[in-house]
This record gives structure tokens, C-alpha cells and sequence, in this order.
């Protein structure tokens, strides 16, 4: 089955030799967004709601180019730096996705990409 890229200038360009998604028939695999402003690439200024909300809106911004939107997510892992943010995770999150909501993880990790508090990646099928 052939591979697809999805690209779209609405969230930030790979920081290496990754593409921002890929589609392969009906699947799109979403690579891990940060909270980085996509005309600058620079870290979001703000509170952690901010940064997670941007986060999603990168996510929003890549399902639509390929086609979708976040009703189409199957599955969304979210990486924190801190997990006493699980909370706004669970309230910004709510802010993008109606139910059904994607199957989804949480995990703290030691760091991310840049020094930023949230990384998120995601599947979706069309």
C-alpha cells in the first residue's frame, strides 16, 4: 500500500528526518506535536493549558489536512513532563474531542524535545 505524506505550514515543521504525518490507506499516523508557535518555531510563551491547547490544535491542524478532523482519532498519547498536569490535560483535551473519545495514555517522561511540558501524537482513521 502506498505511503502519503501530510504536511500542512499550521503546525510546526519536523525538527528532524520525520514527516508530520503519514497515511497509509485509510490510517493517518500523526508524529508527536509540541507546543511550538509554526512561524517561528519557537516554544509557546504561557501556562501549560496554553501549551496543551496548542499541542491540539497542531493535531487539529494536521487531521484536516489530511482530510479528517478529531472525531476520526482512534488513539492519542499525550507526554508529560509532570503528571500534576493530568488534570488540565483531561480539561483542554474535553475543549477538542466529543464522545466517543480515542483511546489514550498518559505518561510522564524525564523530557521532551526543546525543554517543553507536553508532547502529543496521535492515529486517526478516515
Amino acid at each position: 500500500m502506498a505511503r502519503e505524506i501530510i504536511s500542512t505550514s499550521k503546525a510546526p515543521a519536523a525538527l528532524g528526518p520525520y514527516s508530520q504525518a503519514v497515511k497509509v490507506g485509510d490510517t493517518v499516523y500523526i508524529s508527536g506535536q509540541i507546543p511550538l508557535v509554526p512561524e517561528t518555531m519557537e516554544v509557546l510563551e504561557g501556562d501549560f493549558a496554553d501549551h496543551a491547547r496548542l499541542v491540539f490544535n497542531h493535531l487539529r491542524s494536521i487531521a484536516e489536512e489530511a482530510g479528517g478532523s478529531m472525531n476520526d482519532f482512534t488513539k492519542v498519547n499525550i507526554f508529560l513532563t509532570d503528571l500534576t498536569n493530568f488534570p488540565i490535560v483531561n480539561e483542554v483535551m474535553a475543549e477538542f474531542f466529543d464522545e466517543p473519545y480515542p483511546a489514550r495514555a498518559a505518561i510522564q517522561v524525564a523530557a521532551l524535545p526543546k525543554g517543553v511540558v507536553v508532547e502529543a501524537d496521535a492515529v486517526m482513521v478516515l
